[in-house]
């Protein structure tokens, strides 16, 4: 008989699709899917809620956000490449956009070793340490590969993701966008 956190974690490995051509190993840097940096924007309309992003972060602190502000969500691991190569963009753009609230969500990881790396690269956002979190997001734009980036806009709805590494232009251009709605 499974335990249910064993459904839960099958159910998160499933949606967020980060199974590839591993060769039939499980170690995470070996079967996940990297994204392309695919951009996709939801017109306000046909938007849907995000979910609660609440819970405890590599620091050992309870986080909830309060969605009345754009929201940056970066999905992440310590072991991903290009989840370390786009950290320091995600660092920069949170300084340049105090008004918008980072957030990382940890995937996959051990939660020392991806806080180490948050000290060493002095992250100034929470990043979630459950990433059961990224099932909220399955009506709308989950996180479908490794890094993925999830946007909110002010009224709390998913309005954006970028799957794969972001760039400076292509995030700052929708946190702009998200703003002046």
């Amino acid at each position: 008989m499974r335990k249910p956190t064993s459904l839960i974690a099958l159910t998160i490995f499933s949606l967020i699709s980060l199974t590839g051509c591993g060769g039939g190993t499980s170690t995470p840097e070996e079967s996940f899917i990297e994204g392309s940096g695919a951009v996709t924007f939801i017109e306000i309309v046909k938007r849907n809620p995000a979910p609660s992003l609440s819970g405890m972060t590599l620091t050992g602190k309870t986080f909830t956000f309060n969605p009345s502000q754009v929201a940056v969500v970066n999905v992440w691991a310590s072991w991903c490449s290009p989840c370390r190569a786009e950290i320091p963009t995600l660092i920069e753009l949170s300084k340049q956009y105090p008004d918008v609230q980072f957030m990382g969500i940890l995937t996959r990881d051990n939660p020392a070793t991806a806080e180490a790396f948050s000290r060493r690269l002095a992250m100034p956002y929470p990043t979630f340490i459950d990433d059961s979190l990224l099932i909220g997001f399955k009506g709308t734009l989950p996180a479908n590969a490794i890094p993925s980036t999830v946007l909110i806009d002010k009224r709390g709805n998913v309005a954006a993701r970028i799957s794969g590494e972001v760039t400076l232009t292509a995030l700052s251009k929708l946190i702009r966008k998200l703003e002046a709605e």
